[in-house]
């Protein structure tokens, strides 16, 4: 249970993006199911739902309602790193499936 009750906060992202510094993300996890309630910056309120692969890689979607009362919603691919000591980080590839359609990176890390 990897990402079981971990909290991951925003280091990087594309211009395109809309999560930032301020985006928090908790995370749970069921088996190869994890799901995630993210809120802060830009972000009112959203949800992700993902499988893991069996690199441990993560496979999702996600959706949020943003400041300006937008929804967006995306396909993601997580890459996990563990860091030396012990946290992990993520390396994102998403795309958003609204609005228009292009594709960004980021990176989120394990708060301690």
């Amino acid at each position: 249970m990897m990402y079981d009750q971990k909290i991951f906060g925003s280091v990087a992202n594309t211009d395109n993006g809309e999560v930032g510094s301020e985006t928090r993300f908790w995370y749970h996890q069921e088996g190869e199911v994890v799901w995630a309630e993210y809120r802060g910056g830009s972000v009112v309120k959203g949800f992700l739902v993902a499988k893991i692969l069996a690199d441990n890689a993560l496979d999702m979607v996600y959706q949020h309602l943003n400041t300006d009362g937008e929804f967006r919603n995306g396909v993601c691919h997580s890459t996990p790193e563990w860091l030396p000591d012990g946290r992990i980080r993520l390396h994102e590839r998403w795309r958003w499936t609204n609005g228009d359609g292009s594709e960004g990176a980021s990176i989120i890390e394990e708060i301690a």
